[in-house]
């Protein structure tokens, strides 16, 4: 719930955040899935999520060090192992921590983030005592490095504030890995006593110990160039709210003013055809750009891009990334055409709009012999005219975050 807030803990917990504004955040859990040896398993952020100071300071510094002194309390510790196949022995892969999940989220403000997750299957008192002997050996560490920590985190806030692009979407390189030592169980297939049907176990009499190949590396698939800043207007409250939220530095409109800007059309997405946490997300999307003088109102909000909080700003303004505030349905408004037209009124209308405009002509004419579906349907060639015609509903999938470059 960190970036979409639905609840009101969420905000509390983002007061409560940004007042401390941690150096490094710890989420613990308890994890499900294969089953292995392990009773602590971790995940740190994504590493091109981070700055390659942070990377290398969590990766080359923090992780070597938590391994080696969780041991010394009796336990191992490992990757989180998410499932590349059916097994961890045909490979894991790192995870993508969007922002959605707590450390994807704290890494937004440039802190050092993981989740811990001892395995479910694991009695209890080995996961409590697990888990304090990793949150010690966290806090040893972090006392012993704190001066590199804070000059760091500084270090960084001042490269984002003044980045001039950023990565908003990413997939994982199936080519490059990482070899691990893995201590697992082996595992088969055997008949289900329910179904009959064949189903995977474990066999936790045969334990093992081997390389495994663990793909823990993503390359970026769309870069955003930041703008000098956002302007939103007031009536998107929801959104507001939960930027002010996070610490955004906004100021209003003092008043009525009109402001050359860019922005976006939404031209395609999908949604998820079944709710996930009370929504349905939108993903895929395909935009165009718009160019041109937009009148606001007094009251109006305006973020420039030049504060700590760019990276939080771009992951949840910019429609295309992946939690962003589009894509939990915050803009969905736009999405539905309100005003249309009833075609027997506007076939005549269309047709002298036509006879002024010879290029909407000369286009019309290129879509019907390119597209022969769309040539025998007298309603979409009349709803062509109409969306290119001046009385089409300007908001109808306008994206409302509007873009200042001057």
């Amino acid at each position: 719930d960190f970036i979409k807030m639905d609840s009101k803990n969420a905000f509390t917990f983002a007061k409560i955040f940004h007042s401390l504004d941690p150096d490094v955040f710890i989420d613990n859990h308890v994890s499900n899935g294969a089953d292995y040896q392990y009773t602590l398993t971790y995940i740190a952020s994504m590493k091109e999520r981070m700055s390659p100071q942070m990377n290398e300071l969590t990766y080359e510094k923090c992780i070597p060090y938590l391994t080696a002194n969780v041991k010394q309390h009796g336990w191992d510790l490992f990757p989180y192992v998410e499932l590349k196949g059916e097994t961890p022995a045909q490979g894991i892969h790192a995870f993508n921590d969007l922002p959605r999940y707590a450390m994807g989220y704290a890494s937004l403000f440039n802190v050092i983030s993981f989740t811990v997750e001892t395995h479910m299957l694991k009695p209890y008192e080995q996961r409590v005592m697990a888990t304090l002997a990793l949150m010690e050996t966290f806090v040893a560490f972090t006392g012993k490095n704190a001066k590199e920590i804070k000059d760091l985190r500084k270090k960084t806030k001042q490269a984002i504030a003044s980045a001039d692009r950023f990565p908003i979407k990413w997939k994982l390189d199936k080519t490059g890995f990482t070899e691990y030592t893995f201590k697992g169980f082996e595992s088969g297939n055997k008949p289900s006593e329910i179904s009959g049907l064949s189903r995977l176990y474990y066999d936790r009499s045969k334990p093992f110990t081997k390389a495994i190949k663990v793909f823990d590396k993503f390359v970026p698939e769309l870069f955003i160039g930041k703008p000098k800043a956002y302007i939103i207007p007031q009536g998107w409250w929801k959104v507001i709210d939960r930027l002010l939220a996070n610490g955004v530095k906004m100021n209003k409109l003092k008043k009525d003013t009109s402001i050359q800007v860019e922005w976006y059309r939404i031209e395609d997405y999908k949604t998820m055809p079944r709710q996930y946490e009370m929504h349905h997300l939108n993903s895929d999307v395909v935009v165009s750009k718009e160019t041109g003088v937009k009148f606001f109102r007094k009251g109006d909000w305006v973020i420039e891009l030049n504060q700590p909080a760019n990276r939080f700003l771009v992951e949840t303004l910019e429609p295309q990334a992946e939690d962003s505030y589009f894509a939990w349905n915050f803009f969905d408004a736009i999405l539905g055409q309100k005003e249309g037209y009833s075609a027997y009124v506007f076939e005549d209308k269309a047709a002298n709009y036509l006879k002024q405009n010879p290029d909407l002509k000369a286009k019309l004419e290129q879509r019907k012999l390119s597209d022969t579906t769309f040539a025998k349907s007298a309603r979409a060639q009349l709803d062509f005219v109409f969306k290119n015609s001046p009385w089409y509903e300007p908001d109808h999938n306008r994206y409302p975050v509007f873009r200042v470059y001057q």
